[in-house]
């Protein structure tokens, strides 16, 4: 039996409800609060009122009524408190700090290669660049949200599974919390975008949504009726992993025709060297240079365009296998490999979808890139610390408890 809500609760969910409006359609006015939220006007004028004494939002302004008094919008304050990101990627780690509304304040890149260094001393290493960033913040920070390259558990102390690193079973919430001194919420890293393209970019607007990542791995975040479909372990939209050629090239997962073997940073240079056998890969290089000069050179080298034309057909091919499995109404392409290409393969990608998916549902999905750029994950991991705020109803989490969340932070989307 559900314990019946007391009126604290209903407090909070109130207040939720109008800073996630806010926080996605903000400034407003009361009135359109009320419309929107379907509460009383005297909750909306208890709730508002609360909120701006409290400093978590402002007034901007005034706009016109039918006849009335002109009414005052109120919007999130962006001086409130600032939010840290961290994208600890598989070679650079990237620590970001931003303002309630998302402005970016301060960003730092770390060489970390977490493959090749102890867990401890990656921590010291973000925890050092969190300390040096917070001297400089205009507000105190609410915590630290992090997203790796792996699967994090539904555990109270949210481990980490990351093998394309090395890691297994890495306490990494609790160990930063206490390295920083602040609360620390750990994600998947596409899911972290994913969340952040759903508030903030190319998803917004839309509830039946894939985010793809194309990077040096590959992966999706879907969504469903604006909520993130996270699977029994929180390791579902491994979509990357799902076979497209069968017996087709090795995965680094250890299995064969994966769409990551095909579409990952790495794996189109390694094509363009099999393609040509005038390359000459070095045993370690710049994976971004390399695709970079691989796009250069596909207007009139007929191994690179014969590459990037497969990646197009590979990629298109992947996504209509979402459009028939899922039914989105949006797929976006994001990742810094998406970014590249995607400008150059959105037409034979959707020419694709239209050949290989359904016609009732190819028909209805667009097809789009993202729009956050290449500091979407530390973006997103940042949101991992505004839902908290937004679910909890903007109560500052308490500094003193050094803690990581009881499991994954939530990023369904905001309505």
């Amino acid at each position: 039996m559900k314990p019946r809500a007391t009126a604290v609760d209903l407090r909070r969910v109130n207040r939720s409800e109008v800073l996630r409006l806010l926080l996605l359609r903000g400034p407003l006015n009361r009135v359109l609060l009320g419309e929107l939220t379907g509460l009383s006007g005297a909750c909306v004028t208890t709730v508002v009122g609360d909120l701006l004494a409290e400093g978590l939002i402002v007034q901007a302004g005034t706009e016109g009524s039918d006849g009335g008094r002109p009414r005052v919008r109120v919007t999130i304050n962006p001086a409130f408190g600032t939010l840290i990101g961290v994208d600890v990627a598989e070679k650079v780690a990237t620590v970001a700090a931003y303002d309630l509304t998302t402005r970016e304040l301060a960003r730092e890149e770390l060489r970390l290669d977490p493959a090749r260094r102890s867990v401890p001393d990656v921590v010291a290493a973000i925890a050092a660049a969190v300390d040096r960033m917070g001297g400089e913040l205009p507000a105190p920070a609410l915590g630290v949200g992090v997203g790796v390259p792996g699967v994090v558990a539904p555990a109270p102390d949210g481990r980490v599974h990351a093998p394309n690193i090395g890691w297994r079973d890495v306490p990494l919430g609790p160990l930063l919390a206490d390295a920083v001194g602040l609360p620390v919420y750990v994600d998947n890293c596409v899911k972290a975008l994913g969340q952040a393209e759903m508030w903030f970019g190319a998803g917004r607007g839309s509830e039946e949504t894939a985010v793809v990542l194309l990077g040096t791995g590959v992966s999706a975040a879907l969504f469903s009726r604006g909520n993130l479909l996270r699977g029994a372990a929180n390791a579902a939209g491994e979509w990357g992993h799902t076979s497209i050629v069968a017996g087709g090239r090795p995965c680094r997962c250890g299995a064969r025709g994966c769409i990551e073997a095909y579409l990952g940073g790495r794996a189109l240079v390694e094509q363009w060297a099999e393609a040509d056998g005038r390359l000459r890969l070095p045993r370690r290089y710049d994976e971004v240079r390399w695709v970079r000069r691989l796009l250069a050179a596909a207007p009139s080298d007929r191994a690179a365009a014969g590459v990037v034309a497969r990646a197009g057909e590979y990629l298109g091919t992947g996504i209509a296998n979402l459009v028939n499995l899922l039914n989105p109404d949006r797929v976006v392409i994001a990742g810094w490999v998406g970014g590249l290409l995607g400008p150059s393969l959105l037409g034979p990608v959707r020419a694709t979808v239209d050949r290989q998916a359904l016609a009732f549902a190819a028909e209805r999905v667009s097809v789009e890139l993202g729009r956050l750029g290449p500091g979407a994950v530390a973006l997103g991991a940042s949101t991992l610390v505004l839902a908290e705020l937004v679910d909890h109803g903007g109560r500052r989490p308490d500094r003193r408890r050094r803690r990581a969340p009881a499991g994954p932070a939530p990023v369904a989307a905001l309505p």
